[in-house]
């Protein structure tokens, strides 16, 4: 197989000052791409900013001879998505690659979760994702190439005081798979990425484990994904310690009641076994994959 290129691919990677998103911008530089390294340089609770964060790999990249330029502004905002991906496009011309990585932590347990709390966080991963990938869309949608790779979680599972949290990162998959769909004809493709990793934000919560997470573990599934030789969409994939999984939703063959009544509560206990049977489920690429197995049992 031939080297991986970025050559003549410029790629947009927020919350690049450090952690995950530092090793994608310094992996996509040396591989050819020009880079707007975004972040705002707030702490691990989202609180102020320091501009030196993404000026540092911005740096980093010149020194070993790439191209790359700085962007200060809050993807909370849809002024400031639109104002980091006009860096891009002002700077080089356009925006091949969209990585969604900002993010901060307000862990709380749900019953002390404030609503400042819960703004904040869905702000800067959930709205963020949109504000940054809105504009990014319309861009590769002119010419005719993109790839998004946003980044949800294991939290997503399910986690301790992470309620916030879990369910921005669940909002990024329905994100992203529905840009797939409607990207599809424009040559966009669009993936999720559920990194387990040691940073700044975790290390704290995973204590001895996280030193066999070195971020530099997630950098290669990110760079394929988003690589010109990547043809995987709608997908979602975890990355810890140099394993590397895909994570899906999928839809069981589930039972199928008729059209002869209404069923009742008790049909449903007495048939639980058979809905929850994953046996013969699929994994729908779209909304149009479930109606299709309905049909199946409509029209028999």
């Amino acid at each position: 197989m031939s080297d991986i290129s970025f050559d003549g691919r410029v790629a947009v990677v927020t919350g690049a000052g450090g952690g995950l998103g530092r090793t994608y911008a310094l992996e996509l530089a040396r591989r050819g791409a020009a880079v707007v390294v975004n972040d705002l340089g707030g702490s691990v609770d989202g609180k102020g900013g320091d501009h030196t964060a993404a000026q540092k790999v911005v740096d980093e990249i010149a020194a070993a001879g790439g191209d790359a330029a700085p962007s200060f502004d809050s993807v909370s905002t849809p002024e400031g998505g639109a104002s980091i991906v006009r860096t891009a496009v002002d700077r080089f011309g356009k925006v091949d690659i969209v990585i969604n990585n900002a993010g901060f932590l307000r862990d709380k347990s749900f019953l002390k979760l404030t609503w400042e709390d819960l703004d904040a966080v869905l702000d800067v991963h959930l709205k963020g994702a949109f504000y940054v990938s809105q504009p990014a869309f319309a861009v590769m949608k002119e010419n005719g190439y993109g790839r998004f790779v946003f980044t949800a979680s294991n939290a997503t599972f399910g986690n301790f005081g992470q309620s916030n949290y879990s369910a921005a990162k669940m909002g990024l998959v329905g994100l992203s798979n529905t840009l797939s769909v409607e990207g599809a004809r424009s040559g966009i493709l669009s993936n999720v990425i559920m990194p387990v990793a040691k940073t700044r934000m975790t290390e704290d919560l995973l204590g001895d484990f996280a030193n066999y997470l070195a971020p530099e573990f997630v950098t290669p599934m990110v760079t394929y994904l988003a690589s010109e030789a990547n043809t995987t969409t709608h997908g979602a994939f975890s990355a810890a310690g140099g394993r590397y999984a895909s994570v899906f939703w999928g839809l069981a063959k589930g039972w199928y009641a008729g059209q002869d009544g209404i069923p009742t509560a008790e049909d449903i206990a007495a048939h639980l076994g058979d809905i929850t049977d994953r046996n013969g489920s699929i994994v729908p690429s779209s909304i149009t994959d479930e109606i299709v197995a309905l049909n199946g049992h409509f029209t028999k």
